[in-house]
């Protein structure tokens, strides 16, 4: 292949012909098509005035249903975001008024995170961009090759 791993590749056998780096291959493609994808997607959420983990958290609340309230333990279960991370950006969501937190109703030391109407605004509007921009980044696959890929991401991804 014609591409910078298709080079390296060529150099390591080249270089050290004794060494198998055949997995280069897909994990240094896989890592420049991650950075790439990542760029495309945080100038979409920057048009929104989001970042990614705070689309994922406000996506995550929207997608879970009515009432769009989950604990924080839920939220980093069900979203992209590290546990770490889901205080920062609960209060950062919370400032900016797009998440509630309360009391858990059940539990009194647990908290609750809700979606505010102004969350669900936020999140809705980006969404339709978010996945147009998803397609655009996967225009070069028809829905075959897509639907193979994912299905061999979603083995390396357990």
């Amino acid at each position: 292949m014609s591409d910078h791993v298709g080079m390296v590749l060529g150099q390591w056998a080249a270089e050290r012909p004794d060494l198998d780096v055949s997995p280069m291959a897909v994990v240094g493609r896989l890592s420049r098509v991650s950075r790439r994808f990542d760029e495309q997607l945080a100038a979409t959420f920057a048009q929104h005035g989001l970042d990614a983990a705070s689309f994922d958290v406000l996506a995550t609340l929207r997608r879970s249903g009515e009432p769009y309230t989950l604990s924080p333990k839920e939220l980093t279960a069900s979203s992209m975001v590290t546990s770490s991370a889901i205080a920062q950006r609960l209060n950062r969501l919370e400032a900016q008024g797009y998440v509630l937190r309360s009391p858990s109703s059940s539990d009194r030391r647990g908290k609750q995170v809700t979606l505010t109407d102004a969350g669900r605004a936020a999140v809705d509007a980006a969404l339709p961009d978010h996945v147009a921009t998803e397609h655009r980044l996967l225009d070069g696959l028809d829905g075959g090759e897509r639907e193979v890929l994912a299905a061999l991401l979603a083995k390396l991804d357990t």
